[in-house]
């Protein structure tokens, strides 16, 4: 099976792109690098040639609101023109537990634009829905408002997951018939954002304390228990943050 992975140079598309080729598939990695731009559209025609299955698990290089929205709904409007031209069946697409909860970010805006174009593209898909990868962590501790010897941060529950447990859930998406409907992945442990920043900082040798201040902003929304959680049965992760800690 020729399975094109938007991305595929990334933090998941790269593991993504192994895990295909590991089960004998073909697995063409797209990007910039690899000569193909869904911004500009080189080289994604003769990219998409041939291909079953599309898995975009392309990100924005910004998070400002309109260059985030530009760039998901360009890459979606010319990745669907290829896809309906070279006969793609299926039509993976990566996105963020908690788009729909939290529309005050204009990243997260621009993620429903993409998931919206996704389900009206006509062209068979699924949505996977991922918590935040224990790679980010990093940034949301450094995230929080800085008092002194404290990190202040919202107090909210985090599901977050490894990035290798959402290509494997990826991987198995990508290889299923189309379901047309949203799935989420997150990883085992549900906690307060601030014991895993705790955790980060303490694992990094960083002397600041992450403490729960429910007046500082996620990233610029206001977050509740349930902003960055899953719903009921999500696939599950089977790597806990403390083991990551120690292979990273």
């Amino acid at each position: 099976m020729k399975i094109v992975v938007i991305g595929g140079t990334g933090l998941i598309g790269s593991k993504l792109c192994k895990n295909l080729q590991d089960l004998g598939h073909e697995a063409l990695a797209a990007s910039p690098s690899t000569g193909v731009n869904v911004i500009s559209g080189e080289g994604l025609t003769q990219a998409l040639k041939g291909a079953d299955v599309v898995v975009d698990v392309a990100n924005s290089p910004s998070f400002e609101d309109h260059a985030a929205l530009h760039f998901f709904e360009t890459a979606g409007h010319n990745l669907f023109e290829a896809e309906k031209i070279d006969g793609v069946k299926h039509h993976v697409a990566l996105s963020v537990v908690g788009t729909e909860r939290l529309l005050d970010s204009g990243y997260f805006r621009a993620k429903m634009a993409q998931e919206k174009l996704v389900k009206k593209s006509g062209i068979p898909y699924t949505i996977l829905r991922a918590t935040q990868f224990f790679e980010f962590i990093h940034a949301i501790a450094h995230s929080g408002h800085e008092e002194g010897n404290t990190l202040h941060l919202p107090s909210a529950a985090l599901q977050p997951v490894a990035s290798a447990d959402v290509a494997a859930a990826l991987t198995e998406i990508a290889l299923k018939a189309p379901s047309n409907q949203t799935v989420e992945v997150a990883g085992p442990e549900k906690r307060p954002l601030v014991e895993f920043a705790n955790e980060y900082l303490k694992h990094t040798k960083d002397p600041r304390q992450a403490v729960a201040d429910d007046t500082v902003p996620y990233f610029g929304a206001s977050i509740n228990e349930q902003s960055l959680t899953p719903g009921a049965n999500p696939i599950v992760g089977a790597t806990r943050f403390e083991d990551w800690l120690k292979s990273d």
